[in-house]
């Protein structure tokens, strides 16, 4: 069993692996990501303590699936290209998308993230992990700009302080021929009441960036525009959920007051 020891946003990310285990192992499940049970049984942890309440994992499931089925739609568009995976955690998304040889697949997220990924995941052709913070442009200078790029982030832009992420996007932008980026963001009404997001507040972390629409990410850089903004209770898969979390989905879908304090989107440049 590997002891970890995480606090503040990195702790969050036991919880969204806890949360696609449960759904992997669940009747119906709707993302069945397998290699999450793995990982869990190889991690000494309290799932009680990382805060993910009972039936949360539904939402984790349908939110992984909706930006997998937008990396497999640009994969399959484009067969050769770069795949930048942000904050990648210990998601297994690499290994459920299965990119072709033509991919050249980056997860990125903190040394200590990385380490850990590398005792759990096994190695694959044309897959490296980059072991620095997001932020830091050190480490996007070192990336091969030849390409089309695919930029995946699930569960990172509200940690990110504002200037910060709008800095990272701008420059992927100017250093990539063309590509999308497909993240999923939270509205300012969302980071102003975060400490009822019990997660956030267990792990002792802060959200930062609230998103209010895509008029705020095309302003980032003059070739952004977007091309999709679904929000969490109109994700596909809900033909997958019992009859009463589907009731849920519409009543969250109906009102005004929730439709957009999650939103995934898909910006293409």
């Amino acid at each position: 069993m590997v002891k970890i020891r995480l606090a503040g946003e990195q702790a969050t990310m036991l919880a969204t692996l806890y949360a696609r285990a449960v759904d992997a192992r669940s009747a119906r499940p709707v993302l069945n990501d397998t290699m999450a049970v793995r990982a869990v049984e190889q991690i000494d942890f309290d799932p009680a303590e990382t805060g993910m309440q009972r039936g949360s994992e539904v939402t984790v499931a349908l939110r992984g699936r909706h930006l997998d089925g937008w990396t497999g739609r640009f994969r399959s568009g484009h067969p050769a290209a770069t795949v930048l995976h942000l904050g990648c955690g210990l998601d297994a998304r690499v290994y459920r998308v299965d990119p072709g040889p033509g991919v050249r697949w980056y997860d990125v997220d903190y040394p200590d993230v990385i380490a850990l990924r590398r005792r759990l995941y096994p190695p694959r052709d044309g897959y490296e992990t980059v072991a620095a913070s997001v932020t830091d442009p050190a480490w996007l200078a070192r990336v091969p700009d030849d390409l089309p790029v695919l930029v995946v982030a699930e569960g990172l832009t509200m940690y990110l302080e504002e200037a910060a992420g709008r800095d990272l996007f701008r420059r992927i932008v100017e250093r990539f021929p063309s590509g999308q980026l497909v993240f999923d963001a939270f509205s300012r009404r969302a980071i102003k009441t975060q400490r009822i997001n019990k997660v956030v507040r267990v792990a002792g972390a802060t959200l930062h960036w609230g998103v209010d629409g895509p008029a705020e990410l095309e302003s980032i850089a003059p070739r952004l525009r977007c091309v999709s903004a679904v929000g969490a209770f109109e994700l596909d898969g809900r033909e997958l959920l019992t009859p009463g979390y589907r009731l849920l989905m519409w009543i969250g879908g109906h009102l005004p007051v929730l439709r957009k304090m999650s939103v995934c989107y898909q910006l293409e440049f």
